[in-house]
Order: C-alpha cells, then sequence, then structure tokens
C-alpha cells in the first residue's frame, strides 16, 4: 500500500507542476544573449515579410521606476495574410492578434524564447481545426528555430 501513498503524491506533484507552467507558450532556449536574440527575432520576421508593430522592453521600463529585471522583451508583429483568415475562423481570435515573441533571460542566465502557440489559440476560441492556425504554427515554429541556431 506504501508504493500507491508514493505514487500518489509524485502524481499530484506532476499536476501542480503542469498547472503552474503557461498553457499555450512554446518555449526554446536560446544560444544567444537576449538582445542580440530579439535583434535576430525582429530580423528574421522582417525577412519574412511580417509587420512589427512593436517592441516591448520591461527592463527598461522597470528602470524608470527604480526596479532591477533581468532582460525580457516583448516583440509585436504579424501580417494580415495570417491573422486574417485566422479570425474569419473565428473573430475573438483577433485579441490574441497580432502575435507576440517574448524573450527572457532567466535566473541561471539562460535565455528563452517564446510565443503563444497558434493551436492552443485556436482551441481557446473554438477553432482547433483552424488550417490558418495550423499554418501560422509553421511558420512560427521554422522562425523561431531559425532564430536560436547555431
Amino acid at each position: 500500500m506504501k508504493p500507491l501513498v508514493v505514487l500518489a503524491i509524485v502524481a499530484a506533484l506532476f499536476v501542480t507542476a503542469s498547472a503552474n507552467a503557461a498553457d499555450g507558450l512554446l518555449s526554446l532556449k536560446s544560444p544567444y544573449p537576449a538582445t542580440e536574440t530579439m535583434n535576430r527575432f525582429e530580423d528574421a520576421a522582417k525577412q519574412r515579410g511580417l509587420i512589427v508593430f512593436a517592441r516591448i522592453d520591461h527592463a527598461a521600463g522597470a528602470a524608470r521606476i527604480g526596479k532591477t529585471l533581468r532582460p525580457t522583451e516583448v516583440l509585436i508583429f504579424g501580417n494580415p495574410q495570417g491573422g486574417t483568415p485566422f479570425m474569419e475562423c473565428m473573430q475573438s481570435v483577433g485579441i490574441d492578434l497580432p502575435l507576440k515573441a517574448l524573450v527572457w533571460e532567466d535566473a541561471q542566465g539562460q535565455v528563452w524564447l517564446a510565443y503563444n502557440d497558434p493551436a492552443w489559440l485556436a482551441s481557446r476560441h473554438g477553432v482547433a481545426d483552424c488550417p490558418a492556425a495550423r499554418a501560422i504554427g509553421t511558420a512560427l515554429s521554422g522562425l523561431s528555430e531559425a532564430v536560436v541556431k547555431r
């Protein structure tokens, strides 16, 4: 009976850890410093014809109020050719568009590149079978992997 109790505790810890993870967030380790990773992402996005709407430096914002934050930047980007068909599946997807990429450095100095999984967004809006979500997902995956490749 004791092994079952241990198994139940391990299962409960696993479920708790999974619940604390950011739903729908896909993260890749980057071998580059945070700023270089974001520069690479921005350049690659522009080369692929994506529109960059904004680049937000959260660490700079924190510094303005006397706080310290490890490097943390968000890039807001997109393209009507991808976003419009996604919203045609369900217009509420517009709350999650344009797309965003997050680059941050964790407490151990590891740099990460993350973005919302378009398949997860499609599921969130009740259109899991939306072809546009699959196409955007494939494009984002290729873009992100190219950015963090050595």
